[in-house]
């Protein structure tokens, strides 16, 4: 029998942002596909995640086959590894939601924004991909270590992509991670919390903040 909820492949799944998200979702009854570059790496990580009464299994494995099993990708992989692992998982997200969570940062000047000549990670993402994917970024501007931790995260998330039913698909996830996913409109907008990443790396430093992030006020979602 299917399970209601989609399994959710997280492509750099053992990274920090990776691991926080696969933890709540996991926790939240998602079955989650682990992929990483070194699958034995993925398979420990994927035997750690929370695993309540009743759900599906989790598993680890090398990033393209995570691709091919997850019905809903994410790409939680650093702005220098993006290209290199979006070619490699092409072939297996044909037809797929795909979550781009990546941020342009060009160290050492992180703090500053770098946005490709694409105009953002996401449409560099759209670009190489091809029409075949149907890609929605997120998750930009949230604290990733506080994903790793059972606390409450005071931080929207800004949502974008082309058709409105794809980010409803993600606002649900990050419900699931116990964020408000908000509505920022077409994926050409996602440069906006691309860049604000860089912003609020800058904010964190100046007032010493662990992990800032953003509120959207005068607004009721569900």
């Amino acid at each position: 029998m299917q399970h209601p909820k989609p399994a959710i492949a997280i492509i750099g799944g053992t990274g920090t942002l990776g691991s926080g998200l696969a933890h709540r979702l996991a926790a939240a009854g998602y079955r989650i596909v682990l992929g990483s570059r070194v699958a034995a790496k993925a398979e420990e990580a994927a035997r750690a995640l929370p695993a309540p009464a009743g759900s599906p299994p989790h598993r680890g494995a090398a990033n393209e086959e995570a691709a091919a099993a997850g019905e809903v990708v994410i790409v939680t992989v650093p702005w220098a590894s993006q290209a290199e692992i979006l070619d490699a998982i092409a072939p297996h997200v044909v037809g797929k939601l795909v979550v781009d969570t990546t941020v342009p940062l060009v160290p050492p000047r992180v703090a500053r924004v770098q946005l490709p000549p694409e105009g953002s990670a996401a449409l560099a993402a759209q670009k190489r991909l091809g029409p075949s994917a149907r890609v929605v970024a997120a998750f930009h501007n949230v604290a990733a270590h506080k994903l790793q931790q059972d606390v409450a995260i005071d931080c929207d998330v800004l949502i974008f992509g082309d058709e409105p039913k794809d980010r409803a698909i993600v606002a649900e996830l990050a419900k699931a991670v116990g964020l408000r996913g908000v509505h920022g409109g077409p994926l050409v907008n996602s440069v906006a919390a691309e860049a604000l990443t860089s912003v609020l790396i800058g904010i964190n430093r100046n007032y010493k903040a662990d992990g800032a992030g953003i509120r959207i006020t005068g607004i009721v979602t569900d």
